[in-house]
């Protein structure tokens, strides 16, 4: 019998501006754990769901007892427009993640939950992590942008959304062409057109210029974690600087893992070849 799943919306508001933060269930349970998932910095959280065969990454993790949480920053998605786009930078970002986890430990009763981050929301959850380790079980930090990406010139404050930057992310052949071996066309297309339902208005560019930043520039502080946390990427993620993904277990707590899969990139978790593995690389380390 095909599975069916609850969504329900949680009023949630910081500083005058309202947040989307939604929970997603097995239809009929009531789940014993929780996981927060964050978005990065230019689409909301509505990728960790994209309902195309065995894609939604939200789905997964409900079929393994999960309540999946989900929060659009300030500005993004679903939440309110900020008035000013640098304001929703990453120390900003790790507050609206805050309010979140006291939310959701607030509804379920749970005195901690699980947390992941997707690229940029690797920065902002780091940091929430850091100053708030009793909230936590476990942290995944998921294409972990661990340094500057290299300085640029951010001038403005709103980033305008386009289709270019929609498909960013996915892997191109030699040609420069998307690579049909590495992602699903029709998957493809869904993307585009969720980023314009969701984000089409634009999002917040504080984030961006915290890390578009020169490359020296540490942006994530590993020792300062003391949560149990995992380090996924692709070997072919152009944004990491993979000798930093790789020596980031020696910075971690005991109990801490690092996952590279090979031939994959920043999307992992929507390239064809590669997101079943990464659905159960993540689950093996949180149960």
């Amino acid at each position: 019998m095909e599975k069916k799943y609850t969504y329900t919306d949680y009023p949630l508001a910081r500083n005058g501006i309202n947040l989307h933060l939604d929970c997603v269930s097995l239809e009929g349970e009531s789940p014993a754990k929780s996981i927060l998932l964050v978005h990065g910095v230019t689409y909301s959280t509505f990728q960790f769901d994209l309902d195309y065969k065995d894609y939604s990454f939200v789905r997964f993790l409900a079929r393994q007892g999960y309540a999946v949480w989900r929060l659009d920053i300030a500005g993004f998605g679903k939440s309110g427009a900020v008035p000013d786009g640098y304001m929703p930078d990453s120390e900003y970002a790790a507050e609206d993640i805050n309010a979140a986890v006291d939310k959701i430990i607030g509804v379920t009763g749970q005195s901690r939950i699980d947390l992941l981050g997707w690229s940029w929301g690797t920065v902002t959850t780091s940091r929430f992590a850091a100053k708030h380790p009793e909230k936590l079980n476990k942290l995944v930090l998921y294409a972990p942008i661990l340094c500057g990406l290299g300085e640029q010139n951010v001038t403005e404050p709103f980033h305008k959304t386009d289709w270019a930057d929609s498909l960013e992310d996915f892997q191109r052949d030699e040609n420069g062409d998307f690579d049909f071996n590495t992602v699903e066309p029709e998957l493809l297309w869904l993307k585009a057109a969720q980023s314009w339902r969701y984000d089409g208005h634009g999002s917040p560019n504080g984030g961006r210029r915290d890390i578009c930043v020169d490359s020296t520039k540490i942006l994530i502080g590993l020792e300062k974690i003391q949560t149990p946390t995992l380090v996924i990427c692709g070997d072919r993620d152009w944004y990491l600087d993979m000798k930093l993904v790789y020596a980031s277990p020696d910075k971690l707590p005991l109990g801490s893992r690092l996952e590279v899969i090979s031939g994959a990139a920043h999307a992992m978790m929507l390239e064809k070849p590669y997101h079943n593995a990464f659905q159960n690389k993540v689950a093996a380390f949180l149960d």
